[in-house]
């Protein structure tokens, strides 16, 4: 059976994966005092930076409507697998979900199925390979969409951020709590929780010390890890990608390890200098 995977554009894919044709991706929009951002491969993510840097608003994004994704079930491909950002973050979940139910009605024979990652960035594009891996297979659509659910609710997604201050604007953080960790130089390790919402699991000062904090508690609750691997995204800061990933594998023996840059949408969330860990 051929098959298409779809993301939103907070999906982040290295170079190699954006030139597979088996994925596609429908992008969100980015609205900083009124300049308007496509999160397409037009994406400046220098220029991007600047701009939020220099604002005192938190940019307003916006999900892809039910019509860009029934766009993009467009195709000959039996099987269409949609991975979109956390329910919990946006509304680009409800929006292909919608489009799901809406398109459907004119063509019921095609098979789509349409996953809330729980997560964001690199934990959707986990989401996406698996459910490649599993076309490859061969499995049934059926087989796939199960395993899928199961992969994804045994997925972890960890992040340090250099700032705060996005956190802050969009209310995920109080005004406090940010100052005082700025000024302290305080670093939080947060999750996607189950639900795929953020929480704090530890805290350290400094950079380096939080990351070395976050590889270690990787190393208690990774499992399943020479199956697994380890997927990493960056926001401006390759380097720091770097020293993660021989943090964490020199503590975890996972299967694989990539790293890519961060688009708009996960641009937006991690800031400039974060750092995302999905496994």
């Amino acid at each position: 059976m051929s098959y298409k995977i779809i993301g939103d554009s907070c999906t982040d894919l290295t170079k190699e994966q954006k030139k597979d044709n088996h994925f596609h991706i429908v992008p969100l929009c980015i609205d900083i005092d009124g300049y308007l951002i496509t999160d397409d491969e037009t994406f400046d993510q220098k220029d991007f930076l600047k701009r939020m840097q220099a604002s005192p608003n938190c940019p307003k994004s916006s999900c892809p409507s039910p019509d860009a994704y029934m766009k993009a079930f467009e195709g000959t491909e039996d099987h269409v697998y949609v991975v979109t950002l956390s329910s919990q973050l946006s509304g680009s979940y409800e929006s292909a979900m919608l489009a799901k139910r809406l398109y459907l009605e004119e063509h019921p024979d095609k098979k789509i199925e349409v996953f809330d990652s729980r997560s964001a960035s690199i934990g959707q594009t986990l989401v996406a390979l698996k459910a490649q891996e599993l076309e490859e297979k061969g499995k049934s659509f059926e087989e796939i969409v199960r395993e899928m659910n199961e992969f994804r609710n045994g997925m972890n997604t960890k992040f340090v951020l250099e700032s705060l201050e996005t956190l802050r604007k969009n209310g995920r953080l109080s005004n406090l709590k940010a100052v005082i960790a700025s000024a302290l130089n305080i670093k939080p390790v947060m999750r996607a929780s189950d639900e795929g919402t953020i929480e704090k699991v530890d805290q350290a000062r400094g950079m380096n010390k939080t990351l070395t904090l976050m590889a270690d508690l990787i190393k208690k609750d990774a499992t399943d890890v020479e199956n697994r691997t380890l997927a990493i995204s960056h926001c401006n800061n390759y380097e720091r990608a770097v020293f993660v990933k021989e943090e964490i594998m020199s503590r975890v023996p996972f299967k694989d390890c990539f790293i890519c840059d961060t688009a708009g949408i996960s641009s937006l969330y991690a800031n400039d200098g974060g750092i995302i860990v999905c496994y």
